[in-house]
């Protein structure tokens, strides 16, 4: 029996020349081989050669079936032809004007067979100006939903669907939808899904704007035929997701990018009464399900628009949907710690809108830069700039805040306030961003007290103008500041204070005691006896960490004994075993490690590993022989310290042994 096709690849077309081309090629291109892929183009009653450039790329394609059909009105109806004939595992919905990447389906799905998903993104890309979701490809994610990621607000089919899902919900666009069909399929695959995918680490979908406008819904009576498109979604919301946070957030998408398509197309609506009439049906919308917890989080202008949609406001409303279009200036009013935009109507009399619906405060970005993180002894040493977008730099006051991840318990430090950094870059049109300096110390960073053991993110508390907001640092940082992690020993403190940043995003915390990071091994590159003391063994070599340290000697019987280290700022050590006073190392074979050199009794230790060629040495202690030997392994480092046997000394000096 005949194994099913990985994918089947519909493709609807409606006068797609020149861009077929590329689309189709594209397919037939795909890494996982055309021999896996059914290739399904539905030609939509096209006049402008798409049907002829379909039959020739079908007729070098075994695998590849061209159907021929009279214009239905929109891609709906062409795309259930293609899902009816599919047989492919998974079925992928390509729209004629664009292209896919090389490896893109290969991707999908292997990523797809991992983790048993039923719907899979692929990281889209714009081309030509075209506009496309961002937010969701910031990273994989194996295995998500709705609720989990904000793949919700990429609500269009171009995705890999598992047919059986598509089967068994008898799911089918709905051709009675001139404009918004996918909409209402993808939230229902969405929303029936155990597992949704994506794919960010490649660029799987190129989305073409074309030159003729041709993938453009704009027409007069736009917004009218949106209405049934959201209709249904908002239907299909209320009835599929039990009210509360989760269908909060899903309302969210639509009140916010649907209510700016649809205002959009309202403004180029010419007919007054069909005007008011298409209104007055999106009020109704928004008077039934965007509560103000859908609007909660939203831009400013977006609860003010829909503040005056609810109020019936028309005019008021196409108004600010202007000023939004044409990117027109906004003031800001500061006032007790809060900031407003000065959009259309604010503190209008006549319209009568709260401040609340003005309030930009949430939306200011902290734009902020490290130029230095680097220790100081057990100080920790940070410099950048920092600003509010639209406020400028940073004043007095701003404060470092060490936040543990686990407990939430955070402690504030003092941010000296210095002059803009030369290369600074300006934010929002207003002056420089201010530097500064903050100065952590964990062992007096808790109100005079060592942090305790925990992973402590760093936030930089940025006040301007009286204005205070909060922001996660480290994400941008200067070439010249280490990218590593940097273990420091820092006294008061059991275990190892650790500065590392974050995957995916690049933050700065400071792992104390070892939470995440675990003590790095120390390298012994070299192990000799000293020339002019016989009984003085040199080892040195390299560790990653810097600060006091000991040398921590373990026999079998558990007795532990500390020498002294020499370490430096580059993590290189050495340390001198003055093996010739019985008090220095007893008689025993000895396991070697380091051991910050901290007031704790926890301290952790640090691995000696090396491969050393074995090097012993004899000499008299107390007028017994005794005789040292120190090999090194990948795993450990041994020392043996023991008394010299005389008889088989003898034995083997006479050649008997």
């Amino acid at each position: 029996m005949t194994s099913p096709p990985d994918v089947s690849v519909v493709i609807a077309a409606y006068n797609a020349m020149p861009y077929l081309v590329k689309c189709v090629e594209s397919v037939l291109e795909q890494s996982i081989g055309v021999e896996r892929l059914e290739i399904i183009a539905v030609d939509d009653g096209s006049t402008d050669g798409t049907g002829e450039e379909l039959d020739r790329f079908a007729a070098r394609c075994p695998t590849m079936r061209v159907i021929h059909q009279e214009n239905s009105g929109g891609p709906a109806q062409p795309r259930n032809v293609g899902l009816d004939l599919a047989t492919g595992r998974y079925v992928f919905f390509l729209d004629a004007d664009d292209w896919l990447g090389t490896e893109a389906l290969e991707r999908m799905v292997a990523t797809a067979d991992a983790n048993g998903s039923d719907v899979v993104l692929g990281k889209m890309v714009g081309v030509g100006g075209r506009t496309v979701p961002v937010s969701m490809f910031r990273r994989n994610q194996p295995r998500t939903t709705v609720f989990d990621s904000n793949v919700y607000w990429a609500l269009g089919p171009t995705k890999l669907f598992r047919r059986t899902l598509l089967e068994d919900l008898g799911l089918r666009f709905d051709p009675r939808l001139t404009v918004g069909q996918d909409q209402p399929f993808t939230a229902t695959a969405y929303l029936n899904a155990s597992v949704v995918s994506v794919v960010a680490d490649y660029d799987c979908y190129y989305a073409v704007r074309r030159d003729d406008g041709g993938n453009n819904t704009s027409r007069p009576d736009g917004a009218l035929r949106r209405l049934p498109f959201l209709r249904a979604v908002f239907d299909l919301l209320t009835r599929e997701v039990e009210a509360g946070p989760k269908r909060d957030r899903l309302l969210r998408r639509h009140f916010q990018s649907d209510q700016r398509e649809f205002l959009t197309h309202l403004l180029a609506e010419t007919d007054p009464e069909q005007r008011a009439a298409v209104f007055e049906e999106f009020r109704g919308f928004v008077r039934a399900w965007c509560t103000e917890e859908v609007q909660r989080g939203m831009p400013a202008a977006d609860r003010l628009r829909l503040w005056l949609i609810r109020s019936g406001r028309l005019d008021e409303t196409l108004e600010v949907m202007r000023h939004t279009l044409e990117d027109r200036a906004t003031p800001t009013v500061v006032e007790k710690g809060r900031v407003y935009g000065a959009y259309p109507y604010f503190r209008d009399p006549d319209v009568s809108a709260p401040d609340e619906v003005f309030d930009i405060t949430g939306e200011l970005a902290v734009r902020h830069h490290l130029s230095e993180v680097s220790w100081s002894g057990s100080r920790l040493r940070l410099r950048g700039h920092a600003a509010v977008d639209r406020l400028g730099g940073l004043d007095d006051g701003s404060e470092l805040v060490l936040r543990e991840r686990e407990s939430g318990a955070e402690h504030r430090l003092p941010v000296t306030r210095t002059a803009a950094e030369p290369d600074a870059p300006r934010t929002g049109g207003e002056d420089a961003p201010a530097g500064f300096t903050a100065v952590v110390d964990p062992a007096r960073a808790a109100a005079g007290a060592p942090l305790p053991r925990g992973l402590w993110d760093v936030f930089l508390n940025v006040v301007v103008r009286g204005v205070a907001k909060e922001a996660r640092i480290g994400s941008q940082r200067s070439p010249e500041v280490p990218a590593g992690r940097q273990h420091r020993v820092v006294r008061p403190l059991d275990g190892l204070v650790t500065t590392y940043y974050t995957n995916p995003h690049g933050n700065l915390t400071l792992d104390v005691g070892g939470v995440k990071h675990p003590p790095p091994a120390a390298e012994v590159t070299a192990a000799r006896w000293a020339p002019q003391e016989r009984a003085t063994l040199l080892l040195s070599g390299s560790v990653d960490v810097v600060g006091p340290l000991r040398l921590r000697a373990t026999d079998g019987d558990g007795r532990t004994v500390d020498l002294p280290v020499e370490t430096a700022e580059d993590g290189s050590f050495t340390c001198a075993l003055r093996l010739g006073d019985e008090e220095v190392l007893p008689f025993g074979t000895w396991s070697l490690a380091l051991r910050p050199d901290a007031e704790g009794a926890a301290a952790p230790l640090l691995a000696l590993q090396g491969t050393l060629p074995a090097a012993g040495r004899r000499w008299w202690r107390r007028a017994r022989p005794v005789y040292a030997k120190v090999r090194g392994t990948r795993k450990e480092v041994l020392l043996t310290v023991a008394p010299v046997h005389l008889g088989a000394a003898v034995r083997r000096a006479v050649g008997l042994r």
